[in-house]
């Protein structure tokens, strides 16, 4: 199918980039990731050849700038997806420890990020949706209306906050779906989120957890 605008003819494509996002027609963001990826491992290849030249602080901090800054952007985006499908950006984890570290290829590299303060890939977009859940419901300002519009507090719905010990904790109302795709929106992802861990440590947690340093 094609539309016509005046001389112009737009064709459909599967893939869409929208503010640095790679959005495909499944919406399985697999070449988001795919691309994510390749960028990735390609600053580790050139950061691999000055590394001789570079302390492992100094080194910590280019690939927090040039590697971990695109794992973490738009990253809510991946929530709910399956481990295997995001393997690939922990590997980019992985390899990025092992630069940093000077460590083998077989060498495991979890203490050493644990040294670092380097997030898996998983607990950082969970991190992400906390993040964006405590700015929405507890800074007044700083998270624009569209993402503060999908959460509601279970407090605000009628007749029922008298009756849930969740109102108590200041849970969020996590709408009901049949379908595994749609938990992975956001109104129903970052609620999840909240009510599992309550978002109580993130005023604690700063943004360097996200970039590494």
């Amino acid at each position: 199918m094609t539309l016509h605008s005046g001389t112009d003819t737009i064709q459909p494509v599967t893939t869409v980039r929208d503010l640095g996002v790679h959005l495909d027609s499944q919406l399985s963001m697999q070449t988001h990731i795919s691309k994510t990826t390749q960028t990735c491992f390609f600053h580790l290849r050139r950061l691999r050849q000055v590394r001789r030249l570079l302390g492992r602080d100094v080194t910590a901090n280019l690939v927090s700038a040039f590697v971990l800054s695109r794992l973490d952007y738009g990253n809510a985006l991946l929530a709910g997806l399956s481990f295997s499908t995001i393997a690939s950006l922990q590997r980019v984890i992985n390899a990025a420890v092992r630069l940093v570290y000077g460590l083998r290829s077989r060498d495991h590299v979890t203490a050493a990020a644990i040294e670092l303060h380097w997030l898996p890939i998983e607990v950082r977009i969970e991190y992400k949706l906390c993040l964006l859940v405590h700015l929405a419901i507890n800074s007044t300002g700083r998270a624009p209306l569209y993402i503060s519009s999908l959460l509601q507090s279970v407090l605000a719905l009628p007749d029922r906050h008298t009756i849930l010990r969740s109102a108590t904790k200041s849970d969020l109302q996590v709408p009901r779906t049949r379908l595994k795709f749609k938990e992975r929106a956001f109104s129903v992802a970052a609620p999840e989120r909240r009510t599992i861990c309550h978002c109580a440590c993130v005023p604690l947690l700063t943004l360097t957890h996200l970039s590494g340093d």
